[in-house]
């Protein structure tokens, strides 16, 4: 039996895999968990799908989406050219959080790409997404394009509740949310640029070079901010992004009154509310959108964060927390 309740299926077998499966074939939204944060998919090869992608969000038209896919032997109906090193990155690293940025094939259209001759694909490692992409394959799909599930520029949802609250007066009678429980990695996919001699990174994640290094020994460009391209647009990209309602501020002292977020080894200020108390950069990775969001259930108007150290994913953390940072008013970093 399919539980539904606020357009939220809270038991994922395989009735409602089917279900929501079939719904994405029909051209309606279904936001689905995935490692990194919960989705807002949509059939990849349906334009009229696509955009209602867009219109939910409020995201800029143009505005590249990364194409899922359930598995690397897909990959090749997606995008052409594909250097040995980026084959050797997915036999590493699919199903997992990383995106690859590879030359379109005629199945990636302009919907999807934002004209560029470029696409992004990821095969991500979550159960429920794996059985979805299975499923819609099985029924014709080809990939299910997939933003996060939040309004543009906003921090990223990491539980179906989250994107009920996000999105739920945007979403449609049709449109689904399956509940995967809480992410486990918390932030979004590394995403790679694989158009070059050697490879990019353009967002980083948990998926790191120095990772990356260890398994594969692709050589890597050395930093990720150096190989963007004015005519390059990824998700994420922006200057400002992944930002609250409240303020939020990485240098200074905080005042009473405000959230606190810092590792758990760091006393809390007096006064201050303390968000989250993460032991370590991944466990900080996992609480810090669930975190930025309570803030504004709480009402605050600042929030002030203890940055991680750059260890493995804490480059990804300081990257999401200095854009979330840049979209405050009275911006303080």
């Amino acid at each position: 039996m399919i539980i539904v309740y606020m357009s939220i299926i809270s038991n994922c077998n395989e009735s409602a895999i089917t279900h929501a499966a079939s719904s994405l074939v029909n051209g309606n939204l279904v936001s689905f968990p995935t490692e990194t944060v919960y989705g807002l998919g949509a059939n990849a090869t349906n334009i009229d799908a696509i955009s209602r992608i867009y219109a939910v969000k409020g995201r800029p038209l143009g505005h590249p989406l990364i194409v899922h896919i359930s598995s690397i032997e897909l990959l090749s109906e997606w995008a052409r050219e594909i250097p040995e090193y980026a084959i050797k990155l997915a036999k590493s690293f699919w199903p997992g959080p990383m995106t690859l940025i590879l030359p379109r094939t005629s199945l990636a259209q302009n919907f999807i790409t934002g004209s560029q001759d470029n696409v992004g694909i990821r095969v991500p490692n979550h159960p429920i997404a794996l059985k979805l992409l299975k499923k819609f394959e099985f029924l014709g799909g080809k990939g299910i394009a997939a933003p996060s599930a939040n309004r543009f520029g906003a921090v990223s949802p990491t539980s179906a509740l989250d994107v009920q609250s996000e999105l739920g007066h945007f979403l449609a009678k049709n449109d689904l949310i399956l509940d995967g429980g809480n992410c486990q990695v918390g932030i979004e996919s590394t995403i790679i640029d694989c158009t070059k001699k050697i490879p990019f990174i353009l967002r980083p994640g948990v998926i790191t070079s120095d990772l990356v290094q260890e398994k594969t020994e692709v050589k890597m460009g050395t930093n990720f901010q150096e190989s963007f391209e004015p005519n390059v647009r990824i998700p994420g990209n922006f200057d400002s992004h992944y930002s609250p309602k409240a303020q939020v501020i990485l240098h200074g002292q905080p005042k009473s009154g405000d959230g606190y977020i810092a590792l758990s080894k760091i006393i809390t200020p007096k006064g201050t509310i303390r968000l989250a108390s993460p032991r370590d950069n991944n466990e900080f990775a996992r609480e810090i959108y669930r975190a930025l969001r309570m803030a504004d259930k709480k009402g605050l108007s600042r929030v002030f964060v203890v940055s991680p150290n750059m260890d493995g994913i804490g480059l990804a953390i300081n990257d999401r927390l200095k854009k979330s940072a840049r979209h405050s008013p009275g911006i303080i970093i």
